[in-house]
């Protein structure tokens, strides 16, 4: 469990790294799109046949860092568009 909090920070912060822009997400958004990011490549690739959804692997942690880079930008788009509505 204690792996896969870290696996998802890992990810989340690589992901907003990747993102072009400043992102207003704090910690806890950031590891929260990270393990969804790590699930939805642990989904990926165990559909290709690399590994379990829960193995860490190549194929696994590209597609979830991948997922986590589109959720943070789902993320600001909805946080951005909240904002306007106030």
């Amino acid at each position: 469990m204690i792996g896969f909090i870290v696996a998802g920070l890992i990810i989340g912060a690589l992901a907003r790294l990747i993102k072009p822009g400043k992102q207003n997400l704090g910690l806890l958004a950031t590891l929260l799109l990270g393990l969804v990011g790590s699930i939805i490549g642990g989904l990926i690739a165990n559909l290709l046949g690399t590994g379990g959804i829960f193995e860490l692997n190549v194929v696994g942690f590209i597609v979830a860092v991948i997922a986590a880079v589109l959720l943070i930008g789902v993320a600001e788009g909805i946080a951005g568009r909240r904002k306007v509505t106030r």
